[in-house]
């Protein structure tokens, strides 16, 4: 795992167009064997993992196509739940605002002649984005085992909507 990939990605490129990848991608989702794990809407293809055995710091894999000039692409992220995901980012956004008010107020105390006391919170705010980055990698390493889930429930997919023929150009390993 790489320090500061947040969201892991890979590709998958397949040789037929758009349409005919998402309508292929929608019927294998929709196959007994992968009915409940994953949904799609539009572009969008979502794995999940199921309720039962999902926890804070479970992932989902988002996927999504887009047209090449022979083919279609199919861009995957594992991500944190989109509701946790919305979290972390309030939380950056909170603590870089308090950061850049520490900074202002620290100023206004400089130029007034007192003592800037208010910077002594920068290096705070700077410590609690480190905690909130590392708080993010902790949860991405307790769920690779769930990743690893999605990733073989989204390689099932492909398998089972574009086998192992000649439309499937590559599959990226996960960066």
């Amino acid at each position: 795992m790489k320090l500061f990939v947040l969201q892991p990605a890979f590709t998958v490129d397949v040789r037929v167009d758009k349409e005919t990848a998402i309508s292929r991608l929608r019927n294998a989702i929709a196959s007994e064997e992968l009915r409940g794990f994953a949904e799609s809407a539009g572009t969008v293809f979502d794995f999940k993992i199921e309720s039962t055995s999902r926890r804070f710091w479970s992932p989902h894999l988002s996927a999504q196509f887009s047209e090449t000039d022979d083919g279609s692409q199919l861009f995957a992220r594992f991500s944190p739940r989109p509701e946790i995901w919305t979290m972390f980012i309030a939380f950056y956004f909170v603590v870089a605002i308090l950061m850049s008010l520490a900074a202002i107020v620290g100023y206004v105390q400089w130029s007034l002649g007192y003592s800037p006391s208010a910077l002594l919170l920068i290096p705070l705010g700077t410590v609690a984005i480190i905690g909130l980055h590392l708080g993010s990698l902790a949860g991405q390493s307790l769920s690779a085992d769930q990743m690893e889930l999605l990733r073989s429930r989204f390689d099932r997919a492909i398998e089972l909507a574009f086998g192992d023929t000649d439309e499937r150009k590559s599959c990226d390993p996960m960066a």
